[in-house]
């Protein structure tokens, strides 16, 4: 009985915890937005801001961190290494990295920004399907971790490894094959992924059993089985898959070859609300009951998450800049569209985000709600970022702040129309309650667009 109401009582505190957690975010969010107005980041010329909340991208760093050295054998060698996809920007590597997280890179230019963030190449991990012989030949050079995504790029290392001296440790990613989330194009585990070895079909396990046989510098075993809308024990299902595949390889090997499981990441993120869910604390439940093993200290470990990091630590705030009625809809004309929030224009339905409004001194907008279209500037009809939506009417001069937007929406900006990309600001806020902006990135001068589209060489197709 008294361990029941340790628990219940440990329970009520964590979600005590939680929901305090969640009131402080809407309290920074409610004064950066009121700051950003009075400190004129956001007016008549200047009708679009993207800010990022340094507290709450450190207090998810810390949630994961925390969460894994709980659950971890003591001693266990851990690396979490933030999805550069998810945030392509410079100062949020930074700031990630001196909260004691490293980088997963898919490509050359992702590679570039985190050594412009300073991140150490034994703290990054190239993933990508398709690397050719000349990222391969650099991620060697320097030492970071390579996972190989098929048979033809395993070839490929065996050449390159022969002729180099490397520290990298080198893997293999497999695609477990245990199936689809509620987003079909962000599934990776699906029985015809693009992505890694499938281990179900014929003959595959016994191939990957030999490949590591063959080849003493494979010491690693990757997989990412979940992204938004794939739950828990699905995700948890394919990590199983990978420790059991290492506990066979290593029994073959008659040795501990496989000594270090890279389990990707893919936590779910909550759009409907403020609240942060499912934690990082549950997910590392979910993965001890699913593969006790994982746990044991017999293997290292590589995270990979992105999305759950950042996204809730973002807002999108634009000006209303006309409204209209049309066909009896009230639609509310902003500057925030498809170049800032891309899935959720083209996918609606499957990438919901919230509205939240305010006036134009940035206080929370009131009074009876309304159906309502929130557009963006691109020129075609499907650039909404809400449709018919109820909210407080909105006026021309009002603010239309957007959350949850800190991953995969304004920091990998989409050059529909030739937009040009918004500043964005990280904000942290006082013990007093003052806001201060810092800025992370430029807004582009339209100088730039030009420059990009071949301005220097007007006549060269004359």
């Amino acid at each position: 009985m008294a361990a029941d109401a340790h628990a219940h009582a440990t329970g009520d505190s964590t979600r005590d915890s939680a929901e305090d957690s969640t009131r402080e975010a809407v309290r920074r969010r409610d004064l950066a937005v009121r700051a950003a107005v009075e400190q004129g980041l956001i007016e008549e010329d200047s009708p679009l801001l993207c800010l990022l909340d340094t507290a709450g991208i450190r207090a998810s760093a810390a949630a994961l961190t925390g969460a894994f050295a709980r659950a971890l054998a003591p001693g266990t060698p851990v690396l979490h290494a933030f999805a550069v996809k998810a945030a392509p920007l410079v100062p949020v590597l930074r700031l990630l990295a001196d909260a004691g997280l490293g980088c997963e890179v898919a490509s050359p230019g992702e590679l570039a920004l985190a050594r412009a963030a300073g991140v150490a190449p034994e703290r990054i991990v190239l993933d990508s399907p398709a690397k050719t012989a000349a990222e391969l030949r650099e991620a060697l050079a320097l030492g970071v971790a390579v996972n190989a995504d098929n048979r033809q790029e395993l070839e490929r290392l065996d050449a390159l490894v022969a002729r180099a001296a490397t520290t990298s440790p080198i893997g293999v990613r497999i695609n477990p094959q245990t199936g689809a989330g509620s987003i079909d194009a962000l599934s990776t585990a699906t029985a015809t992924s693009k992505f890694g070895i499938a281990l179900r079909d014929p003959g595959a396990r016994e191939w990957l059993v030999r490949a590591y046989l063959d080849r003493p510098w494979l010491t690693r075993l990757h997989t990412h089985s979940g992204s938004q809308g794939v739950p828990l024990p699905l995700i948890a299902e394919g990590v199983r898959e990978l420790h059991t595949l290492a506990e066979e390889i290593n029994a073959a090997a008659g040795r501990r070859q496989v000594d270090t499981l890279d389990i990707g990441g893919g936590l779910p993120v909550n759009f409907t609300s403020d609240t942060a869910t499912p934690t990082y604390a549950e997910y590392a439940s979910t993965l001890r009951e699913a593969v006790p093993g994982l746990f044991s200290g017999a293997y290292g470990l590589v995270t990979e998450f992105g999305r759950s990091l950042t996204a809730k630590h973002g807002l999108v705030l634009t000006r209303v800049e006309y409204t209209k009625t049309t066909g009896g809809r009230p639609i509310a004309l902003t500057h925030a569209g498809v170049q800032l929030a891309t899935r959720t224009v083209y996918a609606p339905a499957a990438w919901p985000l919230r509205i939240l409004p305010y006036s134009a001194k940035g206080a929370p907008l009131t009074g009876p709600p309304v159906a309502q279209d929130i557009a963006g500037p691109a020129c075609f009809a499907g650039d909404l970022l809400a449709a018919a939506r109820e909210l407080p009417p909105l006026a021309p001069g009002d603010l239309v702040c957007v959350p949850d937007t800190g991953a995969y929406a304004f920091t990998a900006h989409y050059g529909y129309n030739s937009l040009p990309r918004p500043a964005i600001h990280g904000f942290a806020v006082t013990p007093s309650g003052k806001v201060r902006f810092t800025l992370a990135r430029a807004a582009q001068p339209l100088s730039a667009i030009t420059a990009e589209a071949g301005a220097a060489a007007p006549d060269a197709l004359l």
